[in-house]
């Protein structure tokens, strides 16, 4: 799985937004860490587009598609894929 490209240009236009990526055994994490912005990420799906609103700043990018599973916790973005 790749970080959608949507996020990887928020991260460079934005220094407080980190993406770290995980590969264990059986599932690869991209977790995104929008950061100290004041507010809780807020997430939506829309068929395969994910919409990310923080602080008024709104991030849209296609779910990659071997994702399981997109959802926010504890104010950070993960995007899980199982491994083969």
């Amino acid at each position: 799985m790749e970080t959608p490209p949507e996020l990887e240009a928020a991260a460079g236009e934005k220094d407080d937004v980190t993406i770290t990526e995980r590969k264990y055994d059986e599932e690869h994490v991209i977790a995104v860490d929008f950061g100290p912005r004041g507010g809780t990420p807020t997430l939506d799906v829309v068929d395969e587009t994910a919409i990310v609103v923080v602080d008024g700043d709104q991030f849209e990018f296609d779910v990659p598609s071997d994702a399981s599973a997109v959802a926010v916790n504890d104010g950070i973005l993960t995007i899980r894929a199982e491994q083969e």
